[in-house]
Parts: structure tokens; C-alpha cells; sequence
């Protein structure tokens, strides 16, 4: 050896032993924080991963040191940051480095390349000599091998943990090869299992309904019904209602799973079914503003919360969940059993416009004991011999509550629609407020309410829309134009000029109508009092269906003097649709 190579390998020795000092300290360090500064070992992630027997060469290439995350046969050598772990390695590390130091240079390494991280198959001490040079880069001949789950050079020891569970669902069920694009990755690693009990009881569905031999072909199509028509409505929801911006730590398999746990949570909890698609409303919570301190007072003389649902959140989940045929699939009626209220239950049975409607009775009970009393029984008896009259299906519920109005609105987030029954107070009656139930239903439910009148009945025939450009108006001009368009009814849309309402909410109105295929449709501008107004437009058309937008109680007055909307409410004789 030359004298400049000698001295060239004594630099490269005292190199060596500080290197093996930081990979000592690198050691412990790991230790004490309980994470794995090691290098991945390539035939074991190969096989977590499931490789597909491809491979391909991508001859000599440049690739990024840090991207070197493993090795074929010395991962157990070096630590992950390419630090010489063995003394044994001395003279061999110290002559690539004394090579390098005597411009000798480094030849090309070989790696495998797996998603977008590399191992090294030859020149182990070549990638520790460039690291310890700073080198961002190595030039490596390069062969990829695909996996069935993508790998990526960061990935901790818990995801390569979650990817090898998905791997194992996938050689299962062969989902990415019937759908090539699909991604189920989850951070529940191993909970795929729920995935393939729905995958396996789509199969036994299918076999059920024909005579299918045993075969990978009849396995494959319950793979693809359960995914194109089970996972990926719920995945769409998902996406249009922006769920994961309130979990962006969690996928989109995650939620999936959360609301097929939840689902069967909640039909245990309600004592009735729920669809999935339902299921996301619970995964939506609007964003709630600090009261201000007038707020706090006057919720601390008024019985009724101060908080109310978002506008518009209803109708942005029924479009999410594509329901443009059918927004009201699942409708809530609350019984108390009284003689009033059977004869409100049975008036709604005789409407003309169900559509294969899910009928869904709940009754409070303030006793546990009272729970499977004869009474109760009595109560189901007859809900069902109601529906099943006319040729509906529906289940019927009952809870333990001291505050009926508090369970009903618990409940509203599961269906679409709430059918309750309204009281009119005495004609002589000074500043004549609806029920404080009432009031509290109308506030705080998150789903559109039916309010029908004692005794009142309707064919639905000549509707009425109260409109003045509010959000809330918005929701009644929605479901007003849904069932405008679906059942044979007139429409009237009335609006009444104020400071904060003129002809603008009118053409806005009128615009959606038309742009909906509505255009024989009366509009009515009036000028005065809003109720009077409101009730003499819907007197003078004949109108027995009215749709407004939701009232509030957010100010001292109207806590004791009401409302426009609420008066409307108390004085209207026939249904009525309260909209968010």
C-alpha cells in the first residue's frame, strides 16, 4: 500500500470508530424512546406485502440515499441511517472509504426497489461511505417488484404492520384485481376481517337467490357487488359531505368502518334498522360559535337550548347520499297514545304520495317497568295493523326518557322526515304561543318536521311556500320543488316585502323553480304584516299543504311575543312542512 493510501486508511478508521460511536448512540436512544432505528429486512417486507411476481428493470439509475430503507442480507449490519453496528466491519468499511478518500470512486450499487423506497442487494458499505459523505444521491441498477399494497419509504413499523393486514385481505378477496384502482388502507390494521364477513355474507346472498356452484367466479362477483354497491355510496358521502376534514388522521376505509360499527351500535341502541348511508350524519357535526353573553341570558330564563342544527346540512346529506327520488325513505312518528294522536297517525296513513316508505313509531316511556307492559304491546299492535293497511312496512321503537321531545330529536338524525302532531291554543287566548315541546322540536330538530293540526286532513293538492331568502327558506324551496315534481300539486310561493325581504327573494324563487322544470307556478309579492300576509295568500288560493323555513328563539321578544313563523304555525289548519 502506498503512503498516501495508507494514510488515506488511517482517515478512513478514525472514520470507522466515530461512525460506530453514533451507531451506539443511535442504539440506545432508540431504545429509550421505544422505536426501531433499523434496517428493513427486504424478503420480509416482500412477503408482508405480497408481491405479484412482476418485476422490472430499470437499469442504472440515480436515486435518493435517504430513500434506502432496507437490505437483502445486512439489515441486522447497519442501523437505518447506514451507521456500521459491527466492529468486525472495520477493515472493510475503512477500504471503500479510503478508496473514495484516493478518488478511486464508488462502483454502482444493486437494490430492489418497492414502491418508492430501495434495499440493497450488493454495496451495503458503498450507501454507509456516501451517507457518512453527505451524498444525497447513489448510482444503483435498480429491478422493482410489485406488491399488491403499496410501499412507501417513511412508513413506520405500525403501517407496514396495517399494510401487510391489507395485503392479506386483498390475496383474499382479489379486490384490486377486479377493481385496479381501489385503496381500503386502513390505520384499524386489523379490522379487514369486518371487510370480508360483509364481502362473505354478499356471497351467501347471491348464492341464496340462484342455483350457483361453488367457484371463484361466483366469489369474485359478490367481491364486486359488495364493493361497487355496499362500500363505495358510503365512500362517496364521505367525500361530498368533506368527513375527513374533521378526522384527517383517519382513511376512508377507517370511516367505513366506524359507521358499520356504529350501525350495529345504533340498531341495537334504537331497536330498529339503519342503512349505512344514514349512518354518516353521525360523523357530521356542525361547527359551533361561542355564545355571546345576551345569548347566555336569555338561555338562562328561557326552557328551551339555544342551540340549533345547521341550515342546509339536511339537504347537502340527502344530495350527498344521491337520494334525488326519494328524500324522505324514512319517516318518525312519535306515539303517545292518546285518542288525538292515533287520529293524527291515521289522517298521515291515507296520504297519496308514499313511496315505499319505512315507517318508524317510537313511543317514550318514563318507567323501565313499563317497557313490555300490555299497554305497550297494545300500542305496536296497533301501529302495525295501521301500516300494514296500507301496504306499508315500518318498526316500531320505545325508549325509557323523561323528556320525550329531548329522545325524538336524538332519533331524528336516523330518519328523514318527523311527523308530529300540533295543538291550537283557544281562540281567546292573549299572546297565543305554540307548546313549549313544540317549540323545542322546531328548534333544535336536524331533520325537516310535518306538523299536522288536530283533526286535519289533506290530499296535498294546493301547497303553499312562505319564501324570504333565507337559508331556511332555501331548505322549503328544495323539498318544495322535490314534491312539486314527483306528485300532481299546485304551488304557490308568497313573499312578503320587509326591510331585509324584497322582489329579489321572489326571482330568486322563481329562478330555481324554472330552472327545475317547474313554470306553472303562482308568485305572490305582498306588503304588511307577515303572518297576515302568509295566512290571507294561503286563504285565497285554497292551499292545504304549507312549506316554511324553521323558526328560532333567539331574542327577548320573541320569547315572549313569538314569532311570524310561529303564528303561522299556531293559525295554519292544515300540514304544515318546517324546513332547516
Amino acid at each position: 500500500m502506498s503512503k498516501h493510501s495508507q494514510a488515506s486508511y488511517q482517515v478512513a478508521l478514525r472514520d470507522f470508530h466515530r461512525a460506530r460511536q453514533q451507531a451506539v448512540m443511535q442504539q440506545l436512544l432508540a431504545r429509550f424512546r421505544g422505536d426501531g432505528a433499523v434496517l428493513l429486512p427486504f424478503d420480509d417486507i416482500k412477503q408482508k406485502l405480497r408481491p405479484t411476481g412482476e418485476m422490472i428493470k430499470h437499469g442504472i439509475q440515480e436515486i435518493p440515499l435517504d430513500k434506502i430503507v432496507g437490505s437483502v442480507a445486512r439489515y441486522e449490519d447497519f442501523t437505518r441511517d447506514f451507521l456500521p453496528k459491527r466492529d468486525i466491519d472495520e477493515e472493510r468499511w475503512a477500504g471503500v472509504r479510503a478508496a473514495v478518500n484516493d478518488m478511486v470512486g464508488i462502483a454502482p450499487i444493486d437494490v430492489y426497489q418497492v414502491g418508492d423506497a430501495y434495499f440493497v442487494q450488493d454495496g451495503n458499505h458503498r450507501v454507509s461511505i456516501a451517507r457518512r459523505l453527505n451524498s444525497k444521491t447513489i448510482t444503483a441498477y435498480v429491478i422493482e417488484v410489485k406488491t399488491r399494497v403499496p410501499f412507501a419509504a417513511d412508513d413506520d413499523p405500525n403501517e407496514i404492520i396495517c399494510k401487510a393486514h391489507y395485503a392479506d385481505f386483498l390475496e383474499k378477496s382479489n379486490l384490486d384485481k377486479l377493481r385496479p384502482d381501489v385503496d381500503l388502507q386502513m390505520t384499524f390494521c386489523g379490522q379487514y376481517q369486518i371487510f370480508l364477513e360483509q364481502i362473505e355474507a354478499e356471497f351467501s346472498t347471491l348464492a341464496s337467490g340462484q342455483d350457483l356452484p361453488d367457484g371463484t367466479d361466483n366469489w369474485d362477483q359478490a367481491v364486486v357487488s359488495w364493493y361497487d354497491q355496499t362500500y363505495l355510496p358510503i365512500i362517496h358521502i364521505i367525500r361530498e359531505l368533506g368527513v375527513l376534514h374533521r378526522f384527517p388522521d383517519r382513511t376512508e376505509a377507517d370511516m367505513y368502518l366506524l359507521l358499520s360499527e356504529r350501525r350495529a351500535e345504533l340498531e341495537e341502541d334504537l331497536g330498529w334498522q339503519v342503512d349505512m348511508e344514514t349512518g354518516v350524519s353521525g360523523l357530521i357535526t356542525a361547527h359551533k360559535e361561542p355564545r355571546s353573553r345576551i345569548e347566555r341570558v336569555v338561555q338562562s330564563i328561557s326552557p328551551l337550548p339555544a342551540d340549533e342544527p345547521a341550515a342546509g346540512l339536511w339537504r347537502q346529506q340527502q344530495l350527498a347520499r344521491r337520494r334525488y327520488h326519494h328524500l324522505f325513505k324514512y319517516i318518525l312518528i312519535p306515539l303517545d297514545g292518546t285518542d288525538e294522536n292515533w287520529h293524527v297517525f291515521d289522517n298521515f296513513l291515507q296520504a297519496s304520495f308514499f313511496d315505499q316508505d319505512h315507517i318508524l313509531g317510537l313511543h317514550v316511556v318514563r318507567d323501565k317497568s313499563t317497557l313490555d307492559s300490555e299497554y305497550v304491546r297494545q300500542m305496536h299492535g296497533r301501529f302495525i295493523d295501521g301500516i300494514e293497511s296500507v301496504g306499508l312496512q315500518g318498526e316500531f321503537a320505545v325508549e325509557v326518557g323523561s323528556n320525550p321531545v329531548q329522545v325524538v330529536n336524538k332519533r331524528a338524525a336516523w330518519v328523514d322526515v318527523v311527523v308530529v302532531r300540533g295543538t291550537r291554543p283557544p281562540g281567546d287566548q292573549p299572546l297565543a304561543q305554540a307548546s313549549p315541546e313544540l317549540k323545542l322540536l322546531v328548534q333544535q330538530c336536524p331533520r325537516p318536521i310535518q306538523v299536522r293540526p288536530d283533526g286535519s286532513q289533506s290530499d296535498y293538492g294546493r301547497a303553499i311556500l312562505a319564501y324570504d331568502g333565507s337559508p331556511k327558506a332555501d331548505e322549503a324551496l328544495f323539498i318544495a320543488t322535490y314534491l312539486t315534481s314527483r306528485w300532481p300539486m299546485s304551488l304557490t310561493v308568497v313573499t312578503v316585502e320587509t326591510a331585509h325581504t324584497n322582489v329579489t327573494a321572489m326571482e330568486q324563487a322563481r329562478h330555481y323553480l324554472t330552472e327545475h322544470g317547474l313554470t306553472d307556478v303562482n308568485y305572490v309579492l305582498r306588503k304588511g304584516p307577515i303572518a297576515d300576509m302568509v295566512l290571507d295568500t294561503a286563504a285565497s288560493y285554497d292551499c292545504n299543504f304549507l312549506f316554511m323555513g324553521g323558526f328560532s328563539f333567539r331574542s327577548l321578544r320573541q320569547l315572549t311575543l313569538g314569532s311570524s313563523a310561529e303564528r303561522i304555525l299556531l293559525e295554519f289548519p292544515d300540514p304544515m312542512l318546517i324546513c332547516r
